[in-house]
């Protein structure tokens, strides 16, 4: 086993839209990792310019984003806005 770092976590209030939650909960069910572990995961990789994923998990992932209808994509990236949003 690599070396643990000790780190302090917090708790969040983000809101993230509701099919990416589940394909990401799905995911971390797949990786048998909790859902705060592949996020921190997906975010080291970004700030650091790498791909998270091997081409078996993005396959993963597509079958995913299919079975919970997500269609969104990277060119969808800061264009959301909420439902009843007032």
């Amino acid at each position: 086993m690599k070396n643990q770092l000790q780190i302090e976590r917090i708790q969040t209030g983000m809101r993230i839209e509701k099919r990416m939650v589940k394909v990401l909960k799905a995911l971390a069910e797949y990786l048998d990792m909790t859902l705060g572990d592949l996020i921190e995961g997906i975010v080291l990789h970004a700030f650091d310019g790498k791909v998270p994923f091997n081409e078996k998990n993005l396959k993963k992932i597509k079958e995913i984003k299919k079975i919970y209808e997500l269609d969104l994509d990277c060119t969808h990236s800061h264009q959301l806005t909420e439902k009843n949003a007032k």
